[in-house]
This record gives C-alpha cells, structure tokens and sequence, in this order.
C-alpha cells in the first residue's frame, strides 16, 4: 500500500509511484501509435467516403463512464471490506487476550501460549490469502506442543482456531475458568472464524468474468477508434486528445482490477505485513513481553507491504 504524506496539488501531478500509469504507459503509447496512423490516413479513407463522427463516442464514452463508475464501486467496496476484517482481527484478538489475561491472573505460561496461537494465526491467515509458504512464521511463533498439529495441516488457520478451542477446553477443565468466561472468550474464538471466512470469500468469489470481460472489450475498442472519429475536427492534435481521454478509461480499469484482489502485492492493495506486525506488537504489549517488533515504516517509494 501506498502511504504518502500530503503533498502540494503540482507535486502531485507528476506522481509517479503508486499510480497506475506505470502499467498502462504500453497501451497508451499503442494509442498514440493509433492516433499517428489515423492522422496520416485520414486523407485517404476520407476519399473512400468513409466519415466517423463524435456522435456515437460520445454515447459510448458516457456509458462505459457509468459502467467503469459501477466496476469500481464493487472493487472498492471488497477494498473496505477486506480492511474492515483486518480492523476486526485486531480489535477480536485484543479483547480476547484482555479477557484471558485478567481471568488467569497467575499463569503467565497459559498466557504466553494462546497469545503465541493468536499471533500465528494472523501471519498464517495473510500467508493463506497472498498464497505464500508461511512455514517460516509459524515456526517462529508457535509453542512446541502445536507444531506438528498445525505445520502438518492443509489448512493452517482453521487448524490454529482448533487449538484454541482446545487451549480453552483445557483451561475449563482445570477449573479456571467459569461456564460465563468460557462462553466469552469462546465467542470471540468464533468471530475469529468469521473474520477467516469473510476473507476467504473475498479472495474466492472475484467479479464475474463476464461482466469484466465485455467492460474490458468495450473500452479498448473505444480507445482504439477514437482517434479516427475526433482526427477530422483536431488533426495533428489528435494523439494528444485522445491519449488523454484513453488515459482516463484505461486508468480506471486497471485500478479496478487492482482494487479487485485487496490481498495482493499491488501498490494500492492493503498492507498485511504491517497489520501482522501491528497486531503482534499490540498482542505482547499487553504481556509486557519486551522489546516489540519494530513497526514496518514506509521505504522511499512510501510503500508498505
């Protein structure tokens, strides 16, 4: 994710990191390639009798405007839902470990342990979303006695959930935990399922192809004939026109398709490295298990991964 502190409204049209016009700058250049082609043609296909007017692009342009308005909408709106899981994961797990942290006052060990399941369980839910190994992560936060259960599992997360479920049955067991508490921090073991569904539903149910697809196909054949419909009234101003106006569609819809999958690695998709680390740091700072893992701070480029 892109992180940038405010910058003067001229500095920023001359962006470049973070911006999309990186992916795009091939199909705009095929744009100006088109508008020159147009340009030196024009003669001749005029003389065929030939005429494209503005009249029809205009219709078109206004609706692919509405439809690339709806597209992005429901790629944002998968953007806000994915951080609103994330903000979820963070506020669950504190009150999860406030509650079993003041219910057994004098087992710093039990403590440690389901706070070691917690943290795995986050960095192996962002593995699981980005397709990662998270081998690495897991061996590094998971209590001895969990290894095998979890590392051996095709499905890490839903494995975690387990072993706090039986972490808490253990506890109630021991007696030190009442029917009441149990039904608490159980509830919040249960909203951490929800959150690991919620995300798996994102990244497994993308905007429908067709709808994509005939969006994509309509707006690359608008920008492929433009030129020749806006050359009879602009002539040699017609690359500049209408790669301005292509930049515009184009733009939109790679940012669309990128806002689409909000666990990526893209610029703009959202930073779960860093919400794995905030999490973490939050989860020992409530066990005064110093020092904390630094926080991931923007590079260069502002970007957070």
């Amino acid at each position: 994710m892109i992180i940038r502190p405010s910058q003067h409204w001229f500095r920023r049209l001359f962006v470049w990191h973070g911006s999309v016009l990186s992916k795009i700058m091939f199909r705009l250049s095929l744009n100006v390639l088109m508008s020159v082609i147009a340009v030196l043609s024009y003669q001749w296909y005029e003389s065929l009798g030939v005429h494209l007017t503005l009249a029809p692009f205009s219709l078109l342009g206004v609706a692919i405007a509405i439809f690339l308005g709806f597209r992005n909408n429901a790629s944002y709106a998968r953007f806000i839902e994915a951080r609103t899981l994330w903000g979820s994961l963070l506020i669950t797990q504190r009150s999860l470990l406030r509650q079993i942290k003041s219910t057994l006052l004098s087992d710093d060990a039990a403590v440690r342990e389901i706070s070691a399941l917690m943290m795995a369980f986050n960095w192996s839910l962002k593995h699981q979303l980005r397709q990662t190994d998270g081998r690495a992560d897991l061996l590094r936060l998971l209590p001895p006695r969990w290894h095998d259960q979890v590392m051996n599992d095709p499905s890490p997360c839903n494995q975690l959930l387990l072993c706090m479920g039986i972490w808490l049955g253990e506890q109630r067991q021991r007696g030190v935990i009442s029917d009441i508490v149990w039904q608490s921090i159980d509830a919040n073991i249960n909203h951490l399922s929800q959150v690991l569904g919620g995300c798996e539903r994102i990244v497994t149910t993308p905007i429908p192809f067709a709808y994509s697809l005939i969006l994509h196909r309509t707006v690359y054949l608008f920008c492929t004939l433009l030129p020749f419909a806006l050359v009879a009234d602009l002539h040699y101003m017609t690359p500049l026109v209408s790669v301005f106006v292509s930049y515009t569609f184009l733009s939109l819809e790679s940012l669309a398709e990128e806002l689409e999958d909000p666990f990526g690695m893209a610029a703009n998709d959202l930073p779960l490295d860093a919400l794995c680390v905030i999490i973490e740091r939050n989860l020992k700072a409530l066990q005064s298990d110093y020092p904390l893992p630094e926080p991931l701070k923007p590079d260069n480029h502002y970007n957070l991964t």
